[in-house]
């Protein structure tokens, strides 16, 4: 509630009925100043027509009275004949009334004139809320709301709140639906392929088995096994109930094991991985995961890379972050597939091998749940470069 807009309110109000009251006090002083002349009046005029010779001491009396403000002394002469003041009141206690009476409607005029546009303003700001939930029931929040504070301000701010976390909780529930209809297009399809590839090679060996073909169903379960494994990483990090174990961890330690396991893969390839030492880095992840997520990176510049090329790997460190970068020297990413090389199942133009385009998606969520970023971009003299930072805070 607005306070200040409340007393400023009543100061108003209170100020309007006092000026009503002092209109009311002056017409009644100016009336009873009146009704005493003519009193006055009559009196002296009695006293000199029947006592001429008494004029002077009235008019010197009148004088006095007037330039001194003299007050009387003594018992009251008027009290010793039994006189008292409401005797002389009763003539104009109508008149007082009536203008008491005046007064009392002006004043009340104006509180309920007062009272009304405050009324008045409640209902349109009750009015316009009603208004405003009932478009966000039918689906459209585009009603305009009022800006000004006023006792409603609260009231408003709150509803204006909820309204915003449920649209969100919608658009994230529509989001993971559409999400979840796409991975399980996508699983599908990864899952139709090797599938395929198998049934064939089983009809085709028959009752003569082949190395060549049980080699390819091999590969194909491999695949397969792959697939499983990515997914189930994936349903992990996405229900939350993947354990991070977050310690201080050298980076160098954290590079280098990471291109070791990768030495199979290296050889075979043709491709070097080249991790310099860069001195005492340290950050605060957890080893494993972030070795999993490292060497998909790097697996993705090997794959790009031609034999006999080199994977870079650099990493240094500031106030704010941590940055590890890994780069190669092939031809980089296709404009095209900048921004959705992070997303589940892309598989980009460029793309080689049978990957099944989840592993960037996976590097992507175990950074980011580290308190991390990784980001894609074509370096100027050509290849591919990924940028991982790890905050501090």
């Amino acid at each position: 509630m607005n306070k200040k807009r409340m007393i400023t309110g009543a100061a108003v109000t209170l100020a309007l009925c006092l000026f009503s009251a002092s209109i009311t006090a002056l017409l009644v002083t100016r009336y009873d100043g009146k009704r005493v002349y003519r009193m006055m009046e009559t009196v002296y005029q009695d006293i000199i027509e029947n006592q001429p010779e008494a004029e002077q001491a009235v008019l010197q009396a009148l004088k006095e009275c007037r330039n001194e403000r003299k007050t009387p002394g003594g018992e009251s002469i008027l009290r010793a004949y039994g006189y008292r003041e409401a005797d002389f009141l009763n003539p104009s206690r109508t008149a007082v009334a009536a203008f008491a009476a005046v007064g009392v409607l002006i004043g009340g005029v104006v509180f309920s004139l007062v009272l009304l546009f405050w009324q008045d303003r409640k209902m349109k700001r009750i009015r316009g809320l009603t208004e405003y939930l009932e478009q966000v029931n039918i689906g459209d929040a585009r009603c305009f709301l009022q800006k000004e504070e006023d006792e409603f301000s609260k009231l408003q701010d709150e509803l204006y709140k909820t309204v915003t976390e449920l649209y969100q909780t919608r658009e994230k529930a529509l989001l993971a639906k559409n999400r979840f209809a796409e991975n399980l297009y996508n699983i599908a399809h990864q899952m139709k392929t090797p599938l395929t590839a198998i049934s064939l090679s089983v009809q085709t060996v028959g009752n003569r088995p082949q190395e060549e073909f049980a080699e390819q169903i091999r590969r194909q379960v491999l695949r397969l096994t792959c697939l499983e494994e990515a997914l189930l990483l994936l349903s992990r990090i996405d229900a939350g109930t993947l354990l991070l174990e977050r310690r201080e961890t050298d980076v160098f330690t954290l590079l280098s094991l990471a291109a070791d396991n990768l030495q199979e893969l290296s050889q075979e390839a043709d491709v070097f991985i080249d991790v310099p030492e860069a001195g005492a880095v340290t950050v605060c992840v957890d080893l494993e995961w972030t070795m999993e997520a490292v060497m998909n990176l790097m697996k993705n510049c090997m794959e790009h890379t031609k034999r006999g090329g080199t994977v870079f790997v650099s990493y240094e460190q500031n106030h704010l972050y941590t940055q590890v970068r890994i780069w190669d020297e092939g031809a980089g990413f296709a404009k095209e597939d900048l921004p959705h090389l992070f997303e589940r199942f892309y598989r980009g133009q460029n793309e080689k091998g049978g990957g099944i385009g989840i592993g960037l998606a996976i590097s992507k969520e175990l950074i980011e749940s580290q308190n991390g970023t990784v980001t894609a971009k074509n370096l100027p003299d050509g290849g591919a470069c990924f940028e991982i930072r790890f905050y501090c805070h």
